[in-house]
C-alpha cells in the first residue's frame, strides 16, 4: 500500500465531508426563512413532528443540524420538549437518505453525473437569486466525486490481499464482544470527524470490498448512531436546562435503541440481508456489491423501528430525562449570569436570531424592573440585615444586566 494511495483516500474523505457540509449549508439558506413555520405549524402532536422533523433532515441533508436547530428552538423557546423530542425522532429517520445516496454510489458510477452538475452549477453561482441553488450543486458534485473517489481508492487499495488487515478484521469472531468494541469504535469515529455520513461512507468501502465482515460493519453503523448525538449534547451545554434535556432525550433513545437491536442483533441482520437479497452464508464477490444497500437497509430499519416504539412514550422520555437533568438546588434559571436564549453561534437561521435577541431582550427589562422593584424596598427597609439581603441582591440583578 503506496502512501500516495493513504493520502487520495484521506483526500477523498475529505471532499466528501466537504461536499455534506456545503450541500447542508446551502439548503439551509434556500429553507432557513421557512424553517421556523414549518417547525411551529406541524408540531402539534408527536407524529407530525416526527414527519417534520423526518422531511427537514431529508431537505438540508444533516441529522446534526436539525437537531442543533430544534435544541436551539427550545433554548429560544419556540418549543416544548415534547415537541423536540418528536422531531429529534424524525430527524433520526430523515438522516438515512444519505446513506441511500451513498449506497447508489457504489452500486453504479455515479461520478459520470458530476461534470453536468459541476457546469450548471458554476452558471447558477454568478445568479444572484439562483446562487444557494449554484452552492447546492456543488455541495452534491463534491459528495458525489468523493465518494466515487473513495470507491475507486478502496479498490485501488486490494486491502482483501493485505495479510495485516485480513488478521485484524479474522481476529474478532461473530460474538457480542466483537460487536460492541465495533460500536464503540464506530461511536469514537464519529466524534472525532464529527460526522455520521463520512463513517457511514468508510464503513460501506470496507464491505463493499469484502474486507470487513457485516456484522462487524453493521456493529460500527449502531456506534454512528450514539457518537451523532455528542454534538447535540455540546451544542447544548450553555443553552437552558430545557435544550439540555432535549439534547440528552436524543442520547436516551439512539441508545435505547442499540440495547433491543444488540439483544437480536442475529436475527435482526438475517433480515434485513433477506430484505436485500444478501445470501448470509456463502456470499461471493459480487455479492459484496449488495452491502451498502444492507448497511443502508440497515439503517432505515433500526431508525424506523426505534421510533415506532418509542414514539408512544413521548412523556415517559420527558419525564426520565426530566429526572436526570435536574434544576440546581436554590437557583432560579432566570437568575443565571449568562445570555438565556441567544444560542453559542451554532445557528445560521437569521429569522430565529431575531427572534433570540427579542426573547433576550424582554428577560433584560424583566431583570430591570425586579431591580428597581428591590430599590423601592430598599430606600424603605430600616433592618439593617434586610437591607443588607436587599442591596446583594440588586448588585446581583445589576451583575446579571451587565454580562
Amino acid at each position: 500500500m503506496s502512501p500516495l494511495l493513504i493520502l487520495k483516500l484521506v483526500g477523498s474523505l475529505a471532499l466528501l465531508m466537504y461536499g455534506m457540509k456545503s450541500m447542508s449549508e446551502s439548503l439551509q439558506k434556500m429553507a432557513g426563512s421557512q424553517l421556523r413555520h414549518v417547525l411551529q405549524a406541524m408540531t402539534k402532536n408527536r407524529f407530525t413532528g416526527m414527519l417534520t422533523g423526518a422531511f427537514v433532515t431529508a431537505s438540508v441533508q444533516s441529522s446534526t443540524a436539525t437537531t442543533v436547530m430544534t435544541v436551539s428552538f427550545v433554548n429560544a423557546g419556540l418549543l416544548t420538549l415534547a415537541q423536540a423530542i418528536s422531531i429529534i425522532m424524525g430527524a433520526n429517520i430523515g438522516t438515512t437518505f444519505t446513506a441511500w445516496i451513498m449506497s447508489a454510489g457504489f452500486s453504479f458510477n455515479i461520478t459520470d453525473f458530476v461534470w453536468p452538475a459541476f457546469f450548471i452549477a458554476i452558471i447558477l453561482i454568478y445568479s444572484k437569486r439562483r446562487k444557494s441553488i449554484g452552492d447546492f450543486l456543488f455541495g452534491v458534485s463534491f459528495l458525489l466525486l468523493g465518494l466515487g473517489t473513495l470507491k475507486a481508492t478502496g479498490t485501488d487499495m486490494h486491502l482483501e490481499e493485505i495479510p495485516a488487515v485480513i488478521h485484524f478484521f479474522e481476529s474478532f469472531e461473530d460474538n457480542y464482544f466483537s460487536y460492541i468494541i465495533f460500536l464503540v469504535i464506530g461511536g469514537i469515529m464519529t466524534v472525532c470527524v464529527q460526522s455520521s455520513a463520512a463513517v457511514m461512507a468508510i464503513t460501506m468501502a470496507l464491505c463493499s470490498t469484502g474486507v470487513m465482515p457485516i456484522y462487524l460493519g453493521i456493529a460500527l453503523v449502531m456506534g454512528e448512531n450514539i457518537g451523532t448525538t455528542v454534538t447535540s449534547n455540546v451544542a447544548a451545554l450553555t443553552a437552558n436546562i430545557q435544550a439540555r434535556r432535549a439534547a440528552f432525550a436524543h442520547m436516551f433513545f439512539n441508545i435505547f435503541g442499540v440495547i433491543w437491536a444488540l439483544c437480536i442483533f442475529r436475527i435482526f441482520i438475517n433480515i434485513v440481508c433477506g430484505i436485500v437479497g444478501f445470501p448470509t452464508e456463502g456470499a461471493t464477490a459480487a455479492d459484496a456489491k449488495l452491502l451498502p444497500t444492507v448497511l443502508a437497509t440497515f439503517h432505515t430499519t433500526f431508525n424506523v423501528i426505534n421510533t415506532a416504539i418509542l414514539i408512544w412514550f413521548i412523556p415517559y422520555i420527558e419525564q426520565i430525562v426530566c429526572r436526570v437533568i435536574t434544576k440546581t438546588k436554590g437557583k432560579d434559571d432566570e437568575e443565571e449570569f449568562r445570555l438565556r436564549f441567544i444560542s453559542s453561534g451554532f445557528m445560521q437561521t437569521p429569522e430565529l436570531s431575531v427572534l433570540e435577541a427579542e426573547k433576550e431582550i424582554r428577560s433584560f427589562s424583566t431583570h430591570t424592573q425586579k431591580m428597581f422593584h428591590l430599590v423601592c424596598d430598599l430606600l424603605k427597609e430600616t433592618n439593617k440585615t434586610d437591607f443588607v439581603k436587599k442591596y446583594s441582591r440588586i448588585e446581583k440583578y445589576e451583575a446579571i444586566t451587565d454580562n
